[in-house]
């Protein structure tokens, strides 16, 4: 992308975006820099050795700086999951609508609302938390989300506060009149002992083309605890971005389960950083590429501190012409004694022409440690297929089934079982349909 294109891409502030506030502002303008500086990825970064940015810098985007203020709420009814009860926050176009959303009754010490929004009534809530975890020195997209952010969702829980229902965050596009680039900035702070439940899930109306470049910034605190849920399902012509900054405080927990099906291109960025003993973390994945789409996860663990636990499980189903990319690194500093950490990354190929570029990694500079990483790509067993087969069930269906068994392990982590419902049939209802060519 030439610098022209970058600047478009940055756009320019409108009155309503600029805050007034000096230390935003600054932060805005380094990340301006930084974007100019990198410039755009190429293959010669390791980073980005198996994913081209061409297609993405092709399309033109230029900020959503138009609130969506059409819609009602029996528009986005076909997108809601029924009997999914949660605390409710939807964003059209990267703008937090309070109209669409249903936040209910919050308990005592739990603090929902759009950034834009807090921004104005108590910015110095959020003084530290904007880079608090994702820091100054960001990779390209989430430089390029903290000079334009939009607008975003904020979750701030108290010491000790539980949210008892879930928080579903609902990033829904709509396509505009030209191609337009969305860039939410979520942060999610929980003190010591909080703990709550985060669902998120990017859907669309329509196949329109469009970018979503989203950071989110998640800060567990000691003997806290999230369970973080993402479901990308776009349409097929959007370009996805996502950079998942994680720093998790002594004792904590965190569970994160990412799930991705829709989109033409998309790419997610994970850093995990341990900022107290005897935190774990536990990252599972499921991710289905088809129709010529790319699907491209990185994780980075950062182990330097001791007695931390890690788990990276992360599954790819491909078919026809979909091409997935898993990155995966884990990294143990020489004083993080007692590191206990696992990645893996397991796919099935239904097609000739799927492909799948896995490399996970281990880093290791302790003695003292349990640490081990694996990768497989396979087939469906043709045994299993003819056992089907030979019972009177289709191929298509026994296909089903058997891809079913496989992402199992994956969904049946999902909860509550409305969500798991959801997406088990979405993933069945593309695996069936699934070209083999």
């Amino acid at each position: 992308m030439s610098g022209e294109g970058l600047d478009r891409w940055l756009g320019t502030p409108s009155a309503e975006d600029t805050t007034g506030l000096d230390w935003l502002e600054t932060k805005r303008a380094a990340a301006r820099a930084r974007v100019r500086d990198q410039g755009i990825p190429t293959s010669k970064q390791e980073a980005w050795r198996y994913t081209s940015v061409k297609r993405l810098v092709e399309q033109g985007f230029v900020p959503a700086d138009e609130p969506m203020t059409a819609l009602q709420p029996e528009d986005i009814e076909e997108i809601l999951i029924p009997g999914l009860e949660a605390h409710r926050v939807v964003l059209v176009n990267g703008r937090y609508l309070p109209e669409l959303s249903d936040l209910g009754e919050l308990p005592p010490g739990v603090r929902i609302g759009g950034l834009k929004q807090i921004l104005k009534s108590d910015p110095d809530a959020l003084r530290e938390r904007v880079n608090g975890v994702a820091g100054e020195e960001q990779p390209l997209f989430a430089a390029l989300n903290t000079a334009g952010m939009d607008d975003g969702l904020v979750i701030l829980l108290e010491r000790g506060a539980v949210l008892s229902q879930p928080v579903e965050l609902v990033h829904l596009s709509v396509g505009m009149d030209e191609p337009r680039v969305a860039q939410p900035r979520h942060i999610v702070a929980l003190e010591d002992g909080a703990q709550a439940s985060l669902i998120e899930r990017y859907v669309s109306l329509g196949q329109s083309l469009y970018c979503t470049n989203s950071v989110l910034e998640v800060s567990v605190g000691r003997d806290g605890a999230l369970k973080h849920q993402r479901i990308q399902d776009e349409s097929p012509n959007a370009f996805h971005i996502t950079g998942l900054y994680l720093g998790l405080g002594e004792g904590s927990r965190y569970l994160g389960v990412n799930v991705g099906l829709g989109g033409a291109w998309a790419r997610t960025d994970l850093q995990v950083r341990f900022t107290g003993e005897h935190a774990e973390c536990d990252l599972q994945g499921l991710y289905l590429a088809g129709d010529q789409q790319l699907l491209d996860y990185h994780l980075d663990v950062d182990h330097r501190l001791p007695h931390c636990t890690s788990r990276e499980n992360f599954k790819g189903i491909l078919y026809g012409k979909g091409r997935a990319v898993f990155d995966g690194r884990v990294y143990v500093a020489k004083d993080a004694q007692k590191t206990d950490a696992a990645m893996s990354n397991r796919n099935l190929l239904l097609s000739e022409g799927a492909e799948v570029d896995t490399k996970p990694q281990l880093e290791i500079n302790a003695d003292d440690v349990k640490c081990s990483h694996g990768t497989t790509v396979g087939q469906l067993a043709p045994e299993m297929l003819f056992y089907l087969r030979s019972r009177g069930i289709k191929a298509p269906l026994a296909r089903r089934m058997l891809c079913l068994g496989f992402a199992g392990e994956i969904l049946d982590v999902l909860e509550p079982e409305p969500l798991r419902e959801r997406v088990a049939d979405q993933v069945g209802h593309r695996l069936e349909h699934a070209p083999l060519a």
